[in-house]
């Protein structure tokens, strides 16, 4: 499964990049976070609960940064299991670019199903996966534009 999509954020480049970059951030962003803690400068572990169809499951991972093209682009990959749910692997390229006081951002992902999860159906996945990172990245931009949420 692919997912592609650009946002833009209402806030400079160097804040959003910070932002994606603080658990505390991004906790509040991700839908039915549970837990997320920063292990490393490049390593984070995090405890989510998701309703994907009928399947519910409390899902537990691992995400690894690579910031070599920080603060302009970064790529993540990461790792979770939901029991017999089943198990998702996959990974992220963003990259930001600034646009006056606003950032662009763009992201690339792919991820891999296992287990239950991918009994369900390409269709389910695929329109629950868009519609949890259009959550997210709706929540984000809340969080660095408070005043746009009003």
């Amino acid at each position: 499964m692919e997912l592609s999509d650009e946002i833009i954020i209402n806030a400079p480049k160097d804040k959003v990049y910070a932002a994606l970059n603080d658990p505390e951030i991004l906790k509040q962003c991700i839908p039915g976070c549970e837990e997320l803690t920063k292990v490393s400068d490049t390593q984070l572990e995090a405890k989510v609960a998701l309703k994907v169809g009928p399947v519910k499951a409390r899902f537990g991972g691992e995400v690894e940064l690579d910031t070599t093209g920080a603060p302009d682009a970064f790529s993540l990959t990461g790792q979770g299991s939901g029991g017999a749910a089943g198990h998702a692997k996959g990974g992220a390229d963003v990259t930001l670019e600034a646009d006056g006081d606003k950032t662009i951002l763009r992201y690339e992902a792919k991820a891999q199903i296992g287990g239950k999860l991918a009994q369900l159906g390409s269709r389910l996945i695929v329109s629950t996966s868009k519609k949890l990172a259009g959550k997210f990245f709706d929540n984000f931009a809340k969080v660095m534009d408070p005043e746009a949420a009003d």
